[in-house]
């Protein structure tokens, strides 16, 4: 990666030291994506310096924004600085995107902060089936690229009220008529997989729309051991629950179970890293890298 500079933990921390002490050990377990793991030194070390090198760039957005409808002679339209969150399945974007959430309302709190993950703009299981597309669920052609281009440009052009699509988990589907309510944020945060990507036969990306970006990143072995992981505490938690996606996978063996979970590893999440995720590393602002443990070891900036 000739284009970022590179830096460990101790480095990092010293472009933005702290004593402030913003979460409490609780309220950061309660944050972290289930299975995840972070730490109270993560929090210090590596994603205060984050904020406040977001924050920086928030205000140059501001001006930019103030001086261009000073150019044009325009009333200035009040439109989010958007952060895109990107990396595989299984890697911890939820609790990057949870954290910097919470950090954002605690050192800017005079700026509002939203939240939304692009699973919602996936199609329907029902139109996945019908395109025939089901069993490539995650991949660029399963999602509603142009209603997600859409609510992107109503929030840009400072739109109120601007409705994403709500995504179950639970019950693996977009949620029929439920969404959430964008109105008028200070800052956006966009998690996916697909916040980096350029899809096919499309003149404009998600990226277009997107401030500042950050791609989290791990050895790909140690994705695969923290998505099977994932999937086998997951299915314990699903025990109880017949509406649950994941109960289907409680009537085999944990042997079976774990087996079909590789399956979908191997021929699923796996290809879509590699052919469609991880080319996009390189277009993020930070990467932030993971080891064992999913402690974060090395944060790339990039250089231009």
């Amino acid at each position: 990666m000739d284009n970022f500079y590179a830096y460990d933990k101790a480095t990092w921390e010293q472009f933005y030291p702290t004593n402030l002490n913003p979460i409490t050990l609780a309220d950061l377990e309660n944050l972290k994506a289930f299975n995840d793991k972070v730490s109270l030194d993560d929090v210090t070390k590596v994603y205060m310096p984050l904020v406040h090198l977001i924050s920086e760039a928030l205000a140059s957005y501001r001006q930019w924004q103030d001086k261009k409808s000073d150019f044009l002679h325009r009333k200035p339209v009040k439109a989010p600085f958007i952060v895109g969150i990107s990396g595989s399945v299984a890697v911890g974007k939820s609790t990057t995107a949870r954290l910097l959430q919470y950090l954002f309302a605690y050192l800017l709190p005079n700026r509002k902060t939203q939240l939304i993950t692009t699973d919602g703009f996936l199609y329907p299981t029902k139109i996945l089936e019908e395109k025939g597309i089901l069993a490539r669920k995650g991949f660029p052609e399963s999602y509603d690229m142009t209603a997600l281009i859409d609510f992107l440009v109503k929030v840009k052009e400072g739109q109120p009220k601007v409705k994403a699509p709500l995504y179950s988990h639970q019950v693996y589907d977009v949620i029929p008529d439920q969404f959430a309510e964008i109105n008028n944020p200070d800052i956006l945060i966009v998690e996916g997989i697909n916040t980096l990507q350029i899809p096919a036969e499309q003149n404009i990306y998600v990226s277009d729309f997107t401030d500042f970006s950050i791609y989290i990143d791990a050895d790909v072995n140690l994705i695969e051991d923290w998505f099977l992981n994932r999937f086998q505490q997951l299915v314990k938690t699903s025990a109880n629950d017949p509406e649950n996606y994941l109960y289907r996978y409680t009537k085999y063996s944990d042997e079976e179970a774990l087996a079909m979970a590789r399956h979908t590893w191997e021929t699923i999440n796996l290809p879509n890293l590699n052919e469609f995720i991880l080319p996009t590393r390189d277009r993020a602002n930070v990467i932030i890298h993971k080891g064992p443990q999913h402690r974060i070891d090395q944060i790339y900036l990039r250089k231009y």
